[in-house]
């Protein structure tokens, strides 16, 4: 039951070339860092990526993008990632656009074997018509598009099937994990790792924090450990912030100058 492993390294070593990888995160919240890390060192290539954006330019699944060794993806959002725009309408890389509610809803429905499901979202639009292009050639045409959905009608409102997703592998990154597997996500970090865990045929979990069985409680678990399969402790270091913002400080919230004396600060960020 001790499913620790002593690195992330270990833990990623058996991924092979061609493998599909759901990844919790969104943006740089909660992605699984350590693990993309050691996968770029490990080599794998040709890899499929799920996940809620590829990576933000060099930084997460990026660093993999940059390196080459993604060949498609299935996304809900890649505006902000320019290494992603240029891969995709060179050729190199296929992109399955997919709404971001609808993604989440077809990693859970992965992770607990319901093969489709009926959604309202996209009915009308191309994601439920067909023809976004999922891949370009070297010359910017397109060779490859979505194909059209199966549209039904319940109650008199339409639906479109939308079929679910697994992955050979599932990356999460949790706050606390114990040696079970059991997994707690902190706030907005919770974002879609339980799903990417849920949708793993082998799920890998980084954490901050290692816990003895027993001492996360049942109604704290966010992923139970039956979905997770190794565990490896990473720390707390190597987050980052996808955009700081902040305001400027007014008059009375700057800090004091030296002497005793307030200053004012106009513009500091």
């Amino acid at each position: 039951m001790d499913k620790v492993v002593d690195s992330a390294a270990a833990a990623v070593a058996d991924i092979p070339d061609g493998a599909t990888l759901a990844v919790g995160g969104f943006g740089l919240c909660g992605v699984p860092i350590k693990l993309i890390d050691a996968l770029l060192e490990q080599g794998a290539s040709g890899l499929t990526t799920i996940s809620n954006n590829c990576g933000v330019d060099d930084q997460a699944l990026g660093v993999l993008l940059y390196a080459g060794r993604i060949t498609r993806t299935i996304s809900s959002f890649v505006g902000g990632n320019k290494e992603l725009a240029r891969l995709y309408l060179s050729g190199q890389l296929s992109v399955e656009l997919t709404p971001q509610g609808t993604l989440a809803e077809r990693l859970r429905a992965g992770g607990t074997g319901i093969p489709a499901f009926y959604t309202p979202t996209g009915v009308g639009t191309m994601v439920a018509d067909g023809g976004i292009p999922v891949r370009y050639d070297a010359d910017g045409t397109v060779v490859e598009t979505s194909t059209p959905k199966e549209i039904r009608e319940f109650g008199g409102r339409q639906y479109v099937l939308e079929t679910a997703l697994t992955a050979d592998f599932g990356l999460v990154r949790a706050a606390v994990g114990d040696r079970h597997g059991n997994l707690v996500f902190r706030e907005s970090a919770r974002n879609f790792n339980p799903l990417a865990g849920m949708a793993g045929r082998v799920t890998i979990a980084e954490v901050e924090e290692l816990v003895e069985p027993g001492e996360i409680t049942p109604e704290d678990v966010h992923l139970p450990g039956v979905f997770v399969d190794r565990v490896v402790v990473v720390g707390t270091e190597g987050k980052g912030i996808e955009y700081r913002t902040t305001r400027p400080r007014s008059e009375a919230t700057a800090p004091p100058a030296a002497g005793g004396e307030e200053a004012t600060v106009e513009g500091s960020n």
